[in-house]
């Protein structure tokens, strides 16, 4: 089971990544996002993938999970989505001011401005 997390952690990270190296501004925002997937797998994986009860008060014989890496990928997921509309937005914009999402030709048009 973890052999599988950890094979689709690279695969995001290495997708992330890729997408993180094209000129478009939408794959690069997608780039982020996936490593931010990666991310949260990657806490969820170093929780250790194991059942357990839910973690009580009180004396319990069962063996637990840790409830520390769901609570940090819960908060990491609702920052990943704000941050992603955020950019998404400004993204948007950018293309309806400049008419274009290629980063090459923005670059260029800071000279222009």
């Amino acid at each position: 089971m973890e052999l599988a997390a950890i094979i689709a952690i690279g695969v995001l990270f290495g997708s992330g990544i890729y997408l993180l190296l094209k000129p478009r501004l939408l794959r690069v925002v997608f780039g982020s996002a996936l490593i931010s997937h990666a991310v949260n797998l990657l806490l969820l994986t170093s929780g250790r993938l194991k059942r357990g009860g839910a973690p009580l008060v009180g004396d319990v014989p069962a063996p637990v999970t840790d409830p520390l890496p769901q609570a940090l990928i819960l908060t990491a997921i609702v920052i990943g989505l704000g941050t992603t509309a955020l950019i998404l937005v400004l993204a948007y914009r950018i293309y309806q001011e400049k008419g274009t999402d290629d980063l090459r030709q923005l670059r260029g048009l800071e000279d222009e401005s």
